[in-house]
C-alpha cells in the first residue's frame, strides 16, 4: 500500500485531497498545526471524519517543528509528500506577514529537507493564482512570466517555487507545484467568500463586494481539485534530455525533474453571478455593501488548463450552480441552518 503525507490534512483542500487518496486505497499520514486563523472546531471535525478510516492517521504539530516533522516522516516512510500546510489569505497577509514567512518559507523548506532526506518519489506543492500578480493577458498559462506578486502571500508561494526547482536541480527530487484558482466548495474555510456570502444572506448581514462589483474569478469546484492533485501524483516529472525535448506549453524545467501545473476551471466567472447563484440556492437576497478593491487584490483571473489536460486527460468542469448547492447543502447541515 503506498502511503502518502499530506500536510495541513485538516484544512480545507487537505480534508478532501485525503478523501480521495483513502477512497483509492491509499494509506494517509497526515500532519496540521490546527493553527487558530480560523475555527478550530472545523478543522478537528475535518481530522474527525478522515479518522473513521483505519488507513488514515495523523499528529497535530507545526511543520516549523523542524526535527518533530523529520521524526514523525522518517517513521512514517511516505512514497510520496503532498504539501498544503500555509498561512492563507489576502487580507491576513496585510494585517500579519510574518505569519507567511514563517509557515509558506521556513516551514516549507523544513518539508523540502523532508523529501530530500527520504528520497520521496513524488514531492506535490500547493502554489497559488496569486502568484500571476499583475499580469493582465488571460487565460493564465503555466509558461507566463511571474514577477509581479502584489501580496506577501503570493510572494512567499512565488519563493516556495523557486526553492522547489532548485532543490528538484540540485538533488533530484521529482517535483510539481501547481496553482490553484479560487477553490470553493463544502468544508469550506469561514474567510473564504462563499462562507462569508451564505452566512451573510441567511442571517441577513450586509456582504463586502470588493472593486464595487467589478470582479471575475475562475471559480474551481473543490473536488475537481483534488482529483487534479490526484492525477498529478502519478505524473512523476523528469529531468529533460536537453531543452529541445520538452513539448511547446509545458512547464517543465529544462534543467531539473520540475514543472508547474495550473489547476482551474477554465471560465471566468462575474461575481455577481456567483451571489446570484447563492442568492437562489439560499432562497433570500444579499444586501449588498459596494467597496473599493482591497490592496493585493486582482480583478479577475482565469486558468489555462491545457497542460493538466494534456497530462492528465482531466480538467475540472463543475459548474458554479451545481457548486454553490452543493456547499449550502454542506453549511445548513454543518449549522443546523432551516431552510427559509
Amino acid at each position: 500500500m503506498r502511503v502518502i503525507l499530506v500536510t495541513g490534512s485538516a484544512g480545507f483542500i487537505g480534508y478532501h485531497l485525503c478523501k480521495i487518496l483513502l477512497a483509492e486505497g491509499f494509506r494517509v499520514v497526515g500532519v496540521d498545526s490546527m493553527s487558530d486563523y480560523y475555527d478550530v472546531g472545523l478543522k478537528r471535525a475535518r481530522h474527525a471524519d478522515l479518522q473513521r478510516s483505519n488507513a488514515f492517521s495523523a499528529e497535530e504539530f507545526d511543520i516549523l517543528e523542524a526535527d518533530r516533522l523529520m521524526d514523525y516522516t522518517t517513521r512514517a516512510r511516505p512514497d510520496v509528500i503532498v504539501h498544503l500546510a500555509a498561512q492563507a489569505g489576502v487580507r491576513y497577509s496585510l494585517e500579519n506577514p510574518r505569519a507567511y514567512i514563517d509557515t509558506n518559507v521556513t516551514g516549507t523548506f523544513n518539508v523540502m529537507e523532508v523529501a530530500r532526506a527520504l528520497k520521496v518519489a513524488h514531492l506535490l506543492m500547493a502554489s497559488t493564482s496569486s502568484v500571476y500578480g499583475a499580469n493582465e493577458a488571460m487565460p493564465f498559462a503555466e509558461t507566463d512570466k511571474s514577477d509581479t506578486p502584489l501580496t506577501i502571500y503570493a510572494a512567499t508561494k512565488k519563493a516556495n517555487e523557486a526553492m522547489a526547482h532548485s532543490y528538484a536541480h540540485v538533488w533530484d527530487i521529482p517535483t510539481t507545484m501547481f496553482r490553484f484558482f479560487t477553490v470553493y466548495g463544502p468544508w469550506g474555510r469561514p474567510d473564504m467568500a462563499l462562507f462569508k456570502f451564505t452566512k451573510g444572506i441567511l442571517e441577513g448581514t450586509p456582504i463586502e463586494i470588493f472593486n464595487h462589483g467589478d470582479m471575475w474569478r475562475d471559480f474551481t469546484y473543490v473536488e475537481d481539485l483534488v482529483r487534479g492533485i490526484r492525477l498529478l501524483i502519478d505524473v512523476v516529472p523528469e529531468r529533460p534530455a536537453s531543452a529541445q525535448d520538452i513539448v511547446a506549453g509545458d512547464s517543465l524545467s529544462p534543467v531539473a525533474p520540475y514543472r508547474i501545473v495550473n489547476i482551474g476551471n477554465s471560465d471566468k466567472v462575474r461575481l455577481e453571478d456567483f451571489i446570484e447563484a447563492i442568492e437562489a440556492e439560499v432562497g433570500k437576497p444579499a444586501v449588498r455593501q459596494y467597496l473599493p478593491m482591497q490592496p493585493g487584490d486582482v480583478p479577475a483571473t482565469w486558468a489555462n488548463a491545457d497542460l493538466l489536460r494534456r497530462l492528465t486527460g482531466y480538467a475540472p468542469a463543475t459548474d458554479v450552480r451545481t457548486g454553490v448547492k452543493h456547499f449550502v447543502a454542506w453549511y445548513r447541515g454543518y449549522y443546523a441552518t432551516p431552510e427559509q
